[in-house]
């Protein structure tokens, strides 16, 4: 049975009713991942702290090598899936890799092992990432390329926020308005978490179909000089941003830090999501009929306000209206980047160019938790300069990138572009 589908031409303006088989696919497959992941990831910071009494400098250590432990399987997965001309296999097998690692928070009583777990279900994630996004990009035109993904991040968003609830109502049966989390409460959640991860898996195993490209060129040895000269300077200033964007466990560190209990916490971190969600389709939207570069840049000055909001954050109740409002950045942002990516670069070089994008920001994960815990809580006898420091700094960096991308490439970004090489 052929697996493969050609994408018809698609009308000028996409419906939700219309978006291809492959968009929904993929879509529900990360609604269902993102209900599982983020039951557990976004109490694992809590767990670190509270129950295994981990500072915040090697949180950072732990969140950093867990996303840069997974880059070059993130290049390595896209070059395989422009290689082979199939994205959705390479995928499947990254969101069961995940899958399989959940369990193993179940046994955690070590940083050791829990940092183990942690870094098995990042390389699941960078074994999936390109190749799913580039199997998004291959089912779509460039007219509607935005849409689809703003779509396919606000499934993914409305999966997080549910996921957060389910975790709120976890912890509030267990430990109603409790300060700390324990380690019964957070062990419950994981087990409750494998029921979406394996809904995930068969989601885009059954529902999705490989895209038969176009263009048919051969494959140079991970292509590098073939993604072209914008792809390489937007991916630069992409770095320097990056490198400010430390892991969100430091926004909930902060949050408790301010005196939010844990169920506080995962309240805001479901409206977080709900706005999240709301904004991504139709910023999409937009930036199909606009600049992309214009909503990114938007997307990044956002970021850098609210970063330097949680610096200097006196009470509970302000990191929740930030963190809220932080929400508006990835609706505006996240999901445009990855269709200006695919503007960029040939068809037949989308895998690579997604996984040498998220190899990149993988590899600058590392330095910038571990930038933003020695920032806050310092390391051996040096004490930091406090948590408003990590937030100044990325604040700092974003609005830095923000400049630098308003004069990089002044010309409207409407059309895919053509490789021009270096």
């Amino acid at each position: 049975m052929n697996s493969q589908l050609i994408v018809e031409q698609p009308d000028k303006k996409m419906t939700l009713r219309k978006l291809p088989r492959n968009v929904w696919a993929v879509s529900l497959t990360s609604f269902f991942m993102d209900i599982s992941s983020e039951m557990v990831i976004n109490i694992l910071p809590l767990f670190l702290s509270n129950v295994l009494g981990i500072r915040t400098g090697l949180i950072g250590v732990i969140e950093g090598i867990a996303e840069a432990t997974a880059s070059m399987l993130k290049l390595f997965s896209g070059w395989l899936s422009d290689k082979l001309g199939g994205r959705k296999w390479i995928a499947v097998a990254g969101y069961g890799i995940s899958t399989l690692a959940k369990p193993f928070f179940l046994f955690t009583n070590s940083v050791a092992a829990i940092a183990g777990a942690r870094w098995v279900d990042r390389i699941g994630k960078g074994i999936r990432t390109a190749p799913r996004d580039a199997l998004v990009a291959d089912s779509v035109d460039s007219k509607n390329r935005g849409f689809a993904f703003g779509f396919q991040r606000a499934a993914d968003t409305a999966g997080a926020m549910l996921g957060i609830l389910i975790a709120l109502l976890v912890v509030w049966l267990v430990q109603k308005n409790a300060q700390v989390l324990n380690l019964d409460t957070f062990r419950l959640i994981v087990l409750i978490s494998l029921i979406p991860a394996v809904l995930a898996v068969l989601s885009l195993a059954i529902g999705a179909r490989d895209v038969k490209l176009k263009e048919k060129q051969e494959l140079p040895r991970f292509a590098f000089r073939s993604l072209g000269k914008p792809f390489v300077v937007f991916m630069v200033i992409v770095g320097i941003f990056d490198l400010g964007n430390s892991s969100d466990a430091f926004l909930v560190l902060r949050a408790q830090e301010r005196g939010l209990s844990v169920p506080g916490i995962l309240a805001m971190l479901a409206a977080f999501n709900l706005i999240y969600t709301l904004v991504s389709a139709p910023a999409g939207r937009i930036s199909d009929r606009i600049d992309r570069k214009k909503m990114i840049i938007g997307g990044w000055i956002v970021y850098g306000l609210i970063y330097l909001g949680f610096a200097f954050a006196q009470v509970s109740w302000h990191v929740v209206v930030l963190y809220i409002l932080y929400g508006f950045y990835y609706g505006l942002a996240y999901g445009t980047t990855k269709a200006m990516i695919a503007d960029l670069v040939p068809e037949n070089l989308r895998g690579t160019a997604y996984g040498t994008y998220n190899a990149v920001l993988g590899i600058l994960d590392f330095p910038a938790s571990l930038i933003a815990g020695l920032l806050w809580q310092g390391a051996g006898t040096w004490q930091g300069f406090g948590p408003s420091a990590p937030f100044l700094f990325g604040g700092g960096l974003a609005l830095a990138a923000a400049i630098l991308m308003a004069f990089w490439m002044p010309q409207t970004l409407k059309k895919p572009q053509t490789n021009t090489g270096f």
